[in-house]
């Protein structure tokens, strides 16, 4: 046990030291201008206690300035019927968006990925109409996506698929095509039909493969959304950054980027849990 708490105190200090060096560090700059770099201009990236006490303020805990004070429950009540896009509903708002991305353009992807892996047929007729969109910077569809499918949720789930499902397609058509031909003959032999190859055979070795595309392409679709917020959007975590960024507000950015690593954070170890048991029987993921 001792490397594993040895570890995170390392890693406790160098947070902690950071942290430290963003709170005070620009107040050094008039003695040390050449040591203390424009990056900490309070201005642009503000500070660690600025940056949560507008946590507090958009998550409805604390009272805006100019405010009354309220007790606790109806405080919070009423902050967040007045400020409908507060900090926990735009967060359940984009993880929602996210979710709904991330499994059609998995969703998608696999299958589409299973069916050109294990016809080469398709695979020739369709490569280059694939190898075309792909070509498109998927951001780039962006704008052209919210002005088919409107500012609401439809446009960030499209915009989240269109992101994820190419990435999640490739690894998918690259493990179909690498399936061991000894193990779809044998199972030829033994009379399995073409679906329960696929079944038993295709998909079970596929989905390394596949779970290997999985953890970028969660942040893949969290990036999607908010990308697709930025351009517009009625709530959600993007509509607060472009909101604290019309302001000038960089407290308020620096909150929303905190979310989203936190969220991209929990998305990415459940991922890996996930893989972790659905793949148990590989060697390296015994034991977790």
């Amino acid at each position: 046990m001792s490397r594993p708490l040895s570890t995170l105190a390392w890693q406790v200090a160098i947070v902690a030291v950071l942290l430290a060096l963003w709170q005070w560090a620009w107040s050094l700059k008039p003695y040390a201008p050449w040591a203390v770099p424009d990056l900490f201009d309070p201005y642009f990236v503000s500070r660690p206690s600025e940056i949560f006490e507008q946590f507090l303020r958009l998550s409805c805990l604390q009272p805006k300035p100019g405010e009354l004070a309220m007790p606790g429950g109806t405080a919070f009540s009423a902050c967040t019927a007045r400020y409908e896009n507060n900090l926990w509903f735009a967060t359940f708002v984009t993880l929602r968006n996210t979710f709904f991305g991330f499994l059609t353009g998995v969703t998608s992807g696999v299958v589409l990925g299973l069916l050109l892996g294990r016809s080469p047929r398709l695979a020739e007729i369709a490569s280059p109409f694939v190898t075309a969109v792909n070509s498109i910077p998927r951001i780039a569809l962006a704008p052209i996506i919210i002005l088919a499918f409107g500012i609401g949720d439809a446009s960030k789930i499209a915009t989240s698929w269109i992101v994820v499902v190419f990435l999640v397609f490739f690894n998918t058509f690259e493990g179909a095509r690498s399936v061991d031909p000894d193990y779809v003959n044998a199972s030829r032999l033994l009379g399995a039909s073409e679906w329960q190859i696929t079944r038993t055979v295709i998909i079970p070795s596929t989905m390394a493969w596949v779970f290997a595309s999985l953890t970028p392409a969660v942040s893949f679709a969290l990036i999607g959304v908010i990308v697709g917020e930025f351009i517009g959007a009625e709530f959600g975590i993007g509509r607060l950054i472009i909101e604290s960024e019309a302001r000038g507000e960089a407290a308020g950015m620096m909150v929303a980027v905190f979310v989203l690593m936190i969220v991209g954070i929990a998305l990415s170890a459940g991922i890996q849990r996930m893989q972790s048991y659905l793949l148990r029987w590989q060697p390296r993921h015994q034991g977790r």
